[in-house]
């Protein structure tokens, strides 16, 4: 621990004799901070497709996890009766909350996306729709089936398992390809460090003979890499995370008539998540670097 410590000091302290070693400026450092700030905005946007994908995974699920429909298809003169007997069953099934008819106006709001809202829903043989509310338990779909089969004919039970189940493994899925996005990225941003490392090494393999000629040993030049690319790609990140964040929060709200893609961004303790992507591409650069300029060096030996 001490020795990490000690490491970390030494990398924000900075040696001038060993900085020298790396160009301050030039395309390495232009690529290093151009780099790691497209990562970073890049990974800002995955991180809040995972986010939204967990809001909505758990949302649907928490919707239609205590929530059926029960569907009533009879001749008009039945429908009335048929209704209030499928009702009837309903309140003394156990596991039932409530079961209640939806209006004339609630049906046609549900129709509206598809229809217009000028549907005339009372001349139209649409089927009466009754919502059922379960407890925590639920109930016995299979003896419910049967019950209404029984007494009343017109019924067909939609438990929404059909709709729940796959909605959920798609949002599962979109959760897991964004962490899948943000592993990529980071993986893409220590390659791209490493090359410019590399390359700014094999720029300065002169002064690096000089400083060997002085008795420099190979950690003491490295850290000097080490050093400035880490807090470039620090530097770039945090300027990359900052545009992320800011396009993000101009983004449509969250809606529910818009769905999903109008809630693709943070919420509450959300956006703090973002300011973890700077250390993490300073972390990533710093082993990235200091591996590639070992490596380096000892092939320059």
């Amino acid at each position: 621990m001490k020795v990490r410590i000690g490491l970390l000091f030494g990398l924000l302290a900075g040696d001038p004799q060993a900085d020298k070693a790396v160009p301050p400026t030039g395309f390495t450092a232009r690529l290093t901070v151009f780099t790691s700030a497209a990562m970073a905005f890049l990974a800002v946007f995955a991180l809040a497709l995972s986010l939204a994908t967990d809001r909505l995974a758990t949302r649907w699920a928490a919707e239609l996890a205590r929530t059926s429909t029960l569907r009533i298809s009879a001749p008009p003169d039945q429908i009335d009766a048929q209704t209030r007997a499928a009702i009837r069953l309903l309140e003394t099934t156990p596991g039932i909350i409530a079961a209640r008819a939806l209006s004339a106006d609630e049906q046609r709001a549900l129709l509206e996306p598809w229809f217009g809202p000028d549907l005339p829903v009372e001349t139209l043989p649409i089927p009466q729709l009754i919502e059922i509310v379960e407890d925590e338990a639920g109930y016995d779909p299979l003896g419910l089936r049967a019950r209404l089969q029984a007494e009343v004919p017109g019924a067909v039970l939609d438990d929404h398992t059909r709709w729940r189940q796959p909605l959920v493994a798609a949002a599962g899925r979109l959760r897991f390809l964004g962490l899948v996005a943000i592993a990529l990225i980071g993986l893409s941003t220590a390659a791209m460090i490493t090359l410019a490392a590399q390359a700014a090494l094999a720029a300065n393999a002169q002064v690096i003979r000089v400083l060997r000629l002085v008795g420099a040993r190979d950690i003491y030049i490295a850290r000097a890499f080490v050093r400035r690319f880490t807090l470039r790609a620090m530097i770039g990140a945090a300027i990359g995370m900052a545009a992320g964040m800011l396009a993000v929060a101009f983004l449509p709200q969250a809606d529910m008539a818009g769905g999903f893609l109008t809630g693709l961004g943070f919420q509450g303790a959300g956006w703090l998540w973002p300011l973890t992507i700077p250390p993490l591409a300073a972390v990533v650069a710093f082993v990235a670097t200091r591996a590639a300029a070992l490596r380096t060096l000892r092939e320059q030996s």
